[in-house]
């Protein structure tokens, strides 16, 4: 019996320590700063978004995967650190998504309008930008954003 009750607490604590090590790899959620970002149209109007920054590979991999919510006035912003050709698709997105491809002089490069949610499909910058912003599906076109429009924050470097 005292090997067998041996045996029993060896195989319990192994599967504690196996379940431990899975769980602490869930629990490494990934964590986002925020700043306030402007867009500013050509035609001078502003519009202000507080935003996650997507900066680390981690970060970036992550994007708004699996969330189910984001604020009406909210975003992420992903820098890629260099200016050079971006793809990005929805895998995992719960969101329609507005995708503001940016250059590193923050004029709006392109825009991909209402991302649809887990598309595999790619979703190109159409040539070398340095920022996504990713804004509510539908963003875009109800505040009139266009093309040629400046954004504006610390991350990309030209706050008014």
């Amino acid at each position: 019996m005292a090997s067998f009750s041996g045996y029993l607490k060896s195989a319990a604590l192994a599967l504690f320590l196996l379940f431990t090590a899975f769980a602490s790899s869930f629990a490494e959620e990934v964590k986002f700063s925020s700043e306030l970002l402007t867009i500013t149209s050509t035609g001078g109007s502003k519009h202000q978004f507080t935003v996650d920054l997507a900066v680390t590979p981690a970060q970036r991999e992550q994007g708004l995967m699996f969330r189910k919510s984001m604020g009406r006035d909210a975003g992420m912003l992903f820098d890629f650190g260099e200016s050079r050709p971006v793809m990005m698709w929805m895998k995992n997105t719960d969101l329609a998504l507005d995708m503001l491809f940016i250059g590193k002089n923050g004029a709006i490069h392109r825009i991909h309008r209402n991302a649809v949610p887990y598309s595999e499909d790619i979703i190109s910058s159409n040539g070398s930008v340095m920022y996504v912003l990713e804004l509510n599906g539908g963003t875009a076109a109800a505040l009139g954003i266009h093309e040629g429009d400046r954004v504006s924050s610390r991350q990309i470097g030209n706050v008014n």
